[in-house]
């Protein structure tokens, strides 16, 4: 597997507000900052503005400017192409997307670059026909307008991005960031991936399917007590856990323990658990050969047919296409594994 190179789309003409620094912001720690200790070579990232580079003064609205070292016609020698976001005005009014932004994603992706967009840049792939008859998304405040706007687009507006193979898209905000830390796994690997994220102190993976938008997703209370027996789950999820053996470990009575843990999480005990049996299961699928059966086994999900029904109804896919998908990772772990199997072997 390789990196490649990765060129992200600076809408420097007609303004970056600097609420959308962040989208922008996401792709340049992503495949900016060299990881040469995961993979070497890393990225190659070119930011490419739409604009006159060096322009001297900013958009009267937005307080800054942002100069570029490559421009448009670099779209079209890149691996992969990120349009982070669109102005608000663009979104909101119907101002129009600059042609030669446009000309330039329908050459890039013509010439075989993987096209994603991040919260509102969906807005100028779908300008440029690149998601009719596809299924994308967008932040859900603007989803409606999309779908709107492109009746060609079949718009999701439930899942956190939406990976098309050769076309991608994110909700916006941290999905953003998701779908970034996805690119990475389907280029260098599960390993690469989780390690990254590791150093960015995010979640290694969210499911695209996941939900935009929960209620209570955001912890109302700094509940520090629920940690070490959270910990503990994780750490045991092979085993049959119940809200009962949750609640005894953490001192709490079940309707308590379920309270506390619904309050912090927005979800419930119940569900937390399948989620993070789910999580285990994705990184063995991901990173190991061993068959679905004893997965089951090692994440709490039980049999086979149990574990393809939770895929299924949470993931969107059977486990054995959800590992179809990470070849590298199980190649690397594989060998990894022979050699520590023949270390063990010389010292003894």
């Amino acid at each position: 597997m390789s990196a490649g190179s990765v060129a992200v789309v600076v809408t420097e003409d007609i303004g970056v507000p600097s609420w959308d620094l962040y989208e922008l912001s996401i792709p340049c720690t992503v495949f900016g900052k060299p990881q040469s200790d995961l993979a070497d070579p890393w990225y190659d990232l070119r930011l490419c503005g739409t604009g006159t580079p060096h322009a001297d003064d900013p958009p009267a609205d937005t307080g800054l400017a942002l100069r570029t070292r490559y421009g448009l016609d670099d779209l079209a020698g890149a691996d992969t192409v990120i349009v982070p976001s669109v102005p608000d005005a663009c979104v909101e009014e119907g101002k129009p997307l600059p042609e030669a932004l446009i000309a330039a994603l329908r050459e890039a992706y013509d010439a075989g670059a993987r096209m994603v967009s991040l919260c509102t840049g969906a807005f100028a792939l779908a300008e440029a026909g690149l998601l009719d008859g596809r299924r994308a998304t967008a932040h859900w405040m603007h989803t409606a307008q999309l779908a709107a706007r492109y009746p060609k687009v079949r718009v999701d507006d439930s899942v956190l991005y939406v990976d098309d193979g050769d076309v991608l898209t994110s909700a916006g905000l941290t999905a953003g960031l998701d779908l970034c830390l996805h690119l990475v796994r389907r280029d260098l690997g599960a390993h690469v991936a989780n390690q990254l994220a590791r150093r960015m102190v995010v979640p290694a993976h969210r499911p695209g399917g996941q939900a935009q938008f929960i209620e209570l997703s955001v912890p109302t209370t700094d509940d520090e007590g629920l940690g070490p027996v959270l910990d503990w789950a994780r750490a045991h999820l092979d085993r049959p856990l119940t809200v009962e053996d949750l609640a005894r470990r953490a001192a709490m009575s079940p309707r308590t323990f379920y309270r506390r843990l619904q309050a912090a999480t927005g979800t419930t005990p119940l569900q937390w658990l399948l989620n993070q049996r789910l999580g285990r299961a994705r990184v063995l699928l991901e990173s190991t050969d061993l068959p679905v059966e004893r997965i089951g086994e090692l994440s709490g999900l039980g049999t086979a047919n149990n574990l393809r029904h939770h895929f299924l109804r949470q993931i969107g896919v059977s486990p054995g296409d959800y590992r179809r998908a990470f070849p590298q990772s199980r190649a690397e772990s594989s060998s990894a594994s022979s050699i520590q199997r023949r270390r063990a072997g010389e010292k003894s």
